[in-house]
């Protein structure tokens, strides 16, 4: 009865909470939202399903701890790595190309599987055992091994990074670059390396973006690029005069959202057609029929989670559960600022979903693994408190 107890305690029943209110407000954000949508299929019941196949993978992922999922890191990064590399040299007829990228895996009676989405979980418990294993290898501190760490840190997401941009998805590229941005912060690299490079990166992109609003005809001659692959830009600086092409979408999010204004037009009352709002676009159901009020109840509850987070990260007492903890946060929080900036105009739109919310099994499964391992991290920890560096594993 006693251990029985103690293991109830070190279950995570905040993240649980939190989770269980993010599949009420997805439940009822798609049902509103499949209501006026192009499709004839029931988003609702399929959304259950991944919910309750993503409450399977976090029961499966308690029962590894810290030391196995070391163990595991590097099976499953290459796991995911034959999976992109599947996905590329799959048939149509499994793998077909939709919306110009071939990003999904098409299998009868289930729908669409993204690989991508399982790799962004895989990469964050590599790169975190890359972490650990060159800081025991070199536990003097110099800039030499530094420069040593961060190229094992860009080669390891290169690889899947590289993948990914072939069938093209730019949205999960940014969201694999936002997943080391936020390991290499917290690795022990010095400042003096990182600072030059960020700094160097954030001006090259301002210098692009400046060329792509002015000077197009500049990439067009040296880098190749096309004119069409600047519409997206072109459509969140000035949506109004692009709204019959690529700033439809963002044309009528806004009207969506600005027409919610404090308290919403209330459930099922919706009266601005958004398509795929029940995916990318369902925090403009959510700004419209709840207003500023429910849209920003969810923001809030978007906040517990990330804090909820990062006690954990500072809870634990394994520095590998820390970098895990880190990898996963910068992934919620960027999806989470991507998706509704992209929303209300303050991002460009990439089309990336808004975890546990946004309707798509892939996304959910690779989320709800993200938490299970926020799950066996809560729960496993403690065991480990004593214990020596033998039998937390290297």
């Amino acid at each position: 009865m006693e251990n029985r107890r103690y293991r109830t305690d070190r279950f995570d029943w905040t993240l649980t909470l939190l989770l269980f209110l993010f599949f009420l407000i997805s439940c009822v954000a798609i049902y509103s939202a499949q209501g006026s949508a192009q499709y004839d299929r029931n988003f609702l019941i399929m959304q259950v399903f991944w919910y309750v196949v993503g409450a399977a993978i976090i029961l499966v992922s308690i029962l590894f701890d810290t030391y196995q999922y070391k163990r595991l890191s590097w099976y499953l990064y290459c796991f995911g790595l034959l999976l992109l590399v599947a996905l590329i040299v799959a048939p149509e007829s499994i793998a077909p190309v939709r919306n110009g990228a071939k990003s999904w895996f098409i299998i009868k009676k289930i729908g669409q599987i993204q690989p991508s989405e399982f790799v962004k979980p895989f990469l964050i418990l590599a790169l975190s055992r890359v972490i650990i294993r060159h800081q025991e290898l070199y536990q003097e501190k110099a800039l030499k091994w530094d420069f040593l760490l961060l190229l094992k840190l860009g080669v390891t997401t290169a690889v899947p990074l590289g993948l990914i941009m072939l069938q093209p998805d730019l949205g999960t590229g940014l969201v694999i670059l936002a997943i080391l941005t936020g390991m290499i912060l917290v690795s022990g690299i010095s400042w003096k390396i990182i600072l030059p490079i960020y700094s160097a990166g954030t001006s090259l992109g301002a210098l692009i973006l400046y060329l792509v609003i002015n000077k197009p005809e500049l990439l067009e001659k040296y880098l190749k690029v096309k004119s069409y692959q600047f519409l997206r830009i072109y459509a969140w600086i000035d949506p109004v005069n692009n709204e019959s092409g690529a700033g439809f979408h963002l044309m009528k999010s806004l009207s969506a959202i600005g027409s919610g204004v404090l308290t919403g037009k209330g459930f099922g009352k919706r009266e601005v057609y958004i398509p795929e709002g029940h995916t990318d676009f369902i925090f403009s159901v959510i700004g419209e029929e709840y207003g500023f009020v429910g849209g920003s109840i969810l923001i809030g509850l978007y906040f517990m989670l990330i804090y909820h987070l990062i006690r954990t990260a500072l809870d634990t007492n394994d520095p590998f559960n820390t970098y895990v903890c880190t990898g996963i946060i910068s992934m919620i929080t960027f999806h989470v600022f991507q998706n509704i900036g992209m929303t209300i105009q303050v991002l460009p739109i990439t089309g990336i979903p808004l975890p546990f919310i946004s309707y798509g099994g892939s996304s959910l499964m690779g989320n709800m693994f993200a938490m299970g391992l926020i799950y066996s991290i809560r729960y496993h920890h403690r065991n480990y408190m004593f214990a020596t560096d033998k039998s937390l594993g290297t």
